[in-house]
């Protein structure tokens, strides 16, 4: 397979014409970046087109939630101070006091399972050393123990130990989320499995033989254990 990376670098004009309309309206809202591809990974040190995307927010003073894996969120702490100082948020929203959320996600703390399924993405104690340094310069953040890998990191013990450590690194909050495996996603990830844990592979077919996600009472058992920890180590489930 040839692995292929595009750089979408007309995305700060396209941000711009989007934000200009929007502000004009006065529809402030909160930007996710990024509910689907890493807005820090290695190829923006080069191209810095998440940190354009972020001056034009900081400059139409939208509000915006980070979720990363990445250490080089750190280099933007300057433009996310200038956002979290003078974002507007929607009236729903205004409880919050602040522009900027800064998520971290993990889906083990165990660093050779990280590797297995995370191989380039920095290692869980950067990530934490990371989130701890955010906290430090003023920001809210916390972790999205996402997604969780069933029969590898979602037992009572695991996610005790990821809530525990969310607080002793300083994070204000924690959730978590369920594994979803469709179309190629799901055929890399079975690969993964037959290599290094074969004898899950019956296991998952299982647990996903009808959605593409694990059953309703499995999700629902997920978070009834992260939300009796939480309350355990006094750290807030979920953002709000």
């Amino acid at each position: 397979m040839q692995k292929v990376l595009a750089a979408k670098v007309n995305a700060p004009s396209l941000l711009e014409k989007e934000l200009m309309k929007r502000a004009k309206k006065k529809e402030y809202g909160f930007i996710a970046l990024s509910s689907a591809t890493e807005p820090w990974m290695h190829a923006e040190e080069k191209y810095k087109l998440t940190r354009k995307c972020l001056e034009l927010i900081a400059k139409f003073r939208f509000p915006v939630h980070c979720l990363t894996k990445s250490t080089l969120i750190l280099r933007d702490l300057d433009l996310l101070q200038d956002i979290n100082k003078n974002a507007i948020l929607p009236e729903d929203l205004s409880k919050l006091k602040r522009g900027v959320l800064i998520t971290f996600s993990l889906s083990t703390l165990d660093e050779k399972i990280a590797k297995i399924f995370e191989p380039n993405a920095p290692k869980p104690k950067e990530r934490l050393e990371t989130l701890q340094k955010v906290k430090e310069a003023g920001f809210y953040t916390g972790i999205a123990f996402i997604p969780v890998l069933p029969f590898i990191s979602d037992s009572a013990e695991q996610i005790e130990e990821m809530v525990k450590t969310a607080k002793e690194f300083g994070a204000d909050y924690v959730f978590v989320g369920a594994l979803t495996l469709y179309g190629i996603g799901k055929e890399l990830y079975y690969k993964i499995l037959e290599k290094h844990f074969p004898e899950l592979l019956p296991r998952y077919k299982h647990l996903f033989r009808i959605f593409n996600q694990p059953n309703k009472a499995y999700q629902l058992g997920l978070e009834k254990k992260a939300k009796e920890f939480c309350e355990k180590y006094k750290i807030r489930y979920k953002i709000l």
